[in-house]
């Protein structure tokens, strides 16, 4: 009895339409990334398992895959591109400063899977390591800001905090100390799960009723403040660290002004919190308006991160683009009925079996001339051919039947338009970058 073919639950196989979309993000984010003067670096899936726990926080450590390899060694799938940065940037200490590196490659949580979440999926970063100057936190924003823009988004919104303003904001609700992780792993869900459901797990925490009350007044208030710096000192600047969490929040807004960030897609949010407990200065997280899909970009500043591993600290700020999110957005919406297309330009069609060598020498001619070409494999009649082209998206096929062969011509059909014409075979590749470039202006002006 043959075995029913499955995958786990919350991991995927990536069809070509998708992988497709998947790669047009990659390489647009590797272009920005370099652009900004990033350098591409990879780490290893596995590390041991103690190089990934503790890092990022009690939740987290319940959701990375870990286990014993044939060596009884406690091993752990990445579940983030940052901690193995981290620890990369301690064990390579002529790497100077600052590293700038971007790395975009899979990594594993074994979450509750939904739309946007998987438990296998890529992330894509870009990261600083050894500045501690508020230009370091705007060039990645900027970095989020320019990659979403040439993907096509046009309605989105990066918001911006500082979480040395957590502290200040659960002092003046009279929090707790012991209660300020839970307070701040409460509100980071609220977007997620609602004041209601804020209210539950604080209550369940022990947070004072009052407390929370004036938690979410506080929030409010800040929501509707039109100056919301002047609200941020007011309310928030009340220590050193409150202070210093304003100035850099100032700061940073007046760079990403001056390096032509549209203000309308940028916003101090009082009550973001990002979930990862190593950030501990200003965090950001980029949101779709026009889907409630959540999060497709997010990062902030960690400079402590990297002293776990070398016992001292580097000042480190990173970004991350939501890519998984990103593409499921291009899917239903950017991209819409168009992302079924293939990446082949051509479909080479074999005429009769005599003509084969002249249709293979035809497909070594175009692909030399830079072209993504298909060659029809099994024999079979025209038609079933190019109705094969047709299901796959391919724009032409060229057909080389016997007149052809003797005029030392070929037949170049337009399957979206229907129409076809016969070109001289020293012609083609002319022939066809023209009508390649036309399709593309075309497309471009609609």
């Amino acid at each position: 009895m043959a075995q029913k073919p499955q995958v786990l639950r919350g991991f995927r196989d990536l069809l070509p339409h998708r992988m497709r979309l998947t790669q047009r993000v990659i390489r647009t984010a590797t272009d920005v990334f370099e652009r900004f003067g990033f350098e591409p670096l990879a780490t290893p899936a596995l590390e041991y398992a103690e190089t990934l726990a503790g890092k990022s926080g009690e939740e987290t450590d319940t959701l990375f895959y870990r286990f014993l390899d044939r060596g009884q060694r406690e091993i752990g799938l990445r579940y983030d591109l940052t901690v193995p940065l981290a620890r990369v940037f301690a064990m390579h200490q002529d790497l100077g400063r600052p590293f700038k590196r971007y790395q975009i490659d899979k990594v594993w949580r074994a979450e509750r899977p939904q739309r946007g979440r998987y438990r296998e999926f890529y992330q894509c970063d870009a990261d600083v390591v050894g500045s501690s100057s508020t230009l370091a936190d705007a060039e990645v924003i900027s970095i989020a800001h320019a990659a979403l823009l040439e993907l096509g988004f046009e309605r989105f919104k990066i918001k911006i905090n500082n979480r040395k303003l957590l502290v200040p904001l659960a002092e003046r609700c009279q929090v707790p100390s012991h209660l300020h992780g839970a307070l701040f792993r409460s509100v980071d869900k609220l977007e997620k799960i609602g004041p209601s459901g804020v209210e539950k797990e604080l209550e369940a925490a022990g947070v004072p009723t009052s407390s929370t009350d004036r938690i979410f007044e506080m929030i409010s208030r800040a929501a509707l403040e039109e100056d919301k710096f002047a609200y941020a000192e007011r309310e928030l600047a009340t220590t050193d660290q409150g202070r210093q969490g304003v100035t850099e929040l100032r700061e940073i807004w007046q760079h990403l002004l001056d390096s032509g960030v549209d203000e309308s897609r940028i916003a101090l949010d009082l009550s973001l919190v990002r979930g990862m407990d190593y950030y501990t200065g200003p965090i950001f997280e980029a949101v779709d308006l026009e889907d409630g899909i959540g999060s497709i970009g997010a990062g902030g500043r960690y400079d402590r991160l990297i002293g776990a591993f070398s016992g001292q600290d580097a000042p480190a700020v990173g970004v991350s683009l939501g890519l998984e999110r990103i593409v499921d957005l291009m899917e239903t919406r950017i991209d819409g009925s168009n992302h079924q297309g293939s990446a082949t330009q051509i479909l080479v069609t074999v005429f009769s079996p005599d003509l084969l060598a002249r249709s293979l020498r035809l497909a070594t001619q175009l692909r030399a001339a830079g072209f993504k070409v298909e060659m029809y494999l099994n024999p079979d009649r025209l038609p079933n051919q190019l109705r094969y082209a047709n299901r796959k998206g391919i724009n032409y096929c060229t057909i080389l039947g016997p007149d052809e062969a003797d005029a030392g011509s070929v037949v170049l059909k337009d399957m979206k338009k229907g129409a076809q014409e016969t070109v001289d075979q020293g012609q083609i590749v002319e022939v066809l970058n023209h009508r390649i470039a036309q399709s593309k202006v075309l497309k471009e002006g609609a």
